[in-house]
């Protein structure tokens, strides 16, 4: 994984610059311009965010505004009370004083056992988010998920955080990419607009695939040929908040969809998330004990048992 962070603007950015004329390759590149609500305009604020976990770098950046991890709370001295068991009165006296984000997992039978793992560094409720995500997982699996079993926790965790969304007066608004390893990339929207404001905050995409062709940007007069740019064994998804461009067909993600993209190609459904595993493309590490199999892991978890038995695996 490598990152490239810079809290100034875009077009006044020497990074930008830098990476305009020294290109990456990579299977996958997350571009994020800030739009600050939560969280000053700092280098720890900027997306996207990454951490390490069972041994595979994961990133993740965020659009939208999720106020029950609004991290105000925990960029003050404002403390909660999060005591362990302990014998140290000590230890005890230390843990009253500390700050925990919220717990997310119930909904994938991960417990609150106290522990926090991975915490924010900066004060974005994007990070705070993040890193309640990797906590649940952490927390649930003991071997590496396979990829339909972690479309479906992933899933379970979204429609948990947004299942809080009327103590917030349906203000929510939760989009972003999530990349595990070098391969894997994940897109959920529930998209929404600020209050005052009437830009729609949500996540499109496209499949570019030979035949290449041409294609015009929506905010400029400019057009580019991809067929002069790209081979015949190529094949890209381009995902945005709003189509890039005026002349394509993007497809708007629908709400509370998660989509898991692999090879250029979106899998909508955990079942669909086989075919990633069937071109090696799911988790690896020697961090963590593999998964014993995918038919052992799909009946563990009980993913949908109609599939993997008729699937010949």
């Amino acid at each position: 994984l490598r990152a490239f962070h810079d809290p100034d603007p875009a077009a006044e950015s020497l990074l930008a610059e830098f990476l305009q004329t020294h290109p990456v390759k990579t299977f996958n590149m997350v571009s994020h311009i800030r739009y600050a609500t939560r969280g000053e305009v700092k280098l720890e604020n900027v997306h996207p965010f990454q951490r390490e976990m069972w041994g595979i770098s994961f990133c993740f950046a965020h659009n939208g505004d999720v106020s029950s991890f609004d991290r105000s709370q925990f960029a003050t001295n404002e403390v909660v009370d999060c005591t362990t068991d302990s014998n140290s009165p000590k230890l005890n006296k230390l843990n009253k004083s500390c700050v925990k984000i919220p717990w997310i997992g119930n909904s994938i039978g991960a417990k609150d056992t106290g522990e926090r793992p991975y915490n924010p560094i900066g004060a974005t409720d994007s990070e705070a988010l993040f890193c309640a995500i990797l906590n649940a997982l952490r927390a649930r699996f003991d071997t590496l998920p396979s990829l339909p079993v972690m479309h479906s926790a992933i899933q379970s965790l979204c429609h948990e955080i947004v299942s809080i969304d009327d103590q917030y007066e349906g203000t929510t608004i939760l989009n972003f990419l999530l990349g595990c390893g070098p391969h894997i990339q994940f897109a959920y929207s529930w998209p929404g607009a600020r209050e005052g404001s009437k830009v729609w905050n949500g996540l499109h995409y496209l499949v570019r695939e030979p035949p290449f062709g041409s294609a015009h940007l929506s905010d400029c007069d400019y057009t580019i040929n991809f067929a002069t740019k790209t081979t015949e064994e190529d094949r890209v998804a381009v995902i945005a908040t709003a189509p890039l461009t005026d002349d394509e067909d993007w497809v708007e993600i629908k709400r509370g969809q998660l989509i898991l993209f692999d090879d250029g190609l979106p899998h909508m459904a955990p079942d669909d998330c086989y075919e990633a595993e069937l071109r090696k493309h799911g988790l690896k590490s020697d961090a963590i004990p593999p998964t014993p199999s995918l038919e052992i892991d799909m009946r563990r978890y009980e993913l949908r048992k109609d599939f993997y038995q008729g699937a010949s695996i």
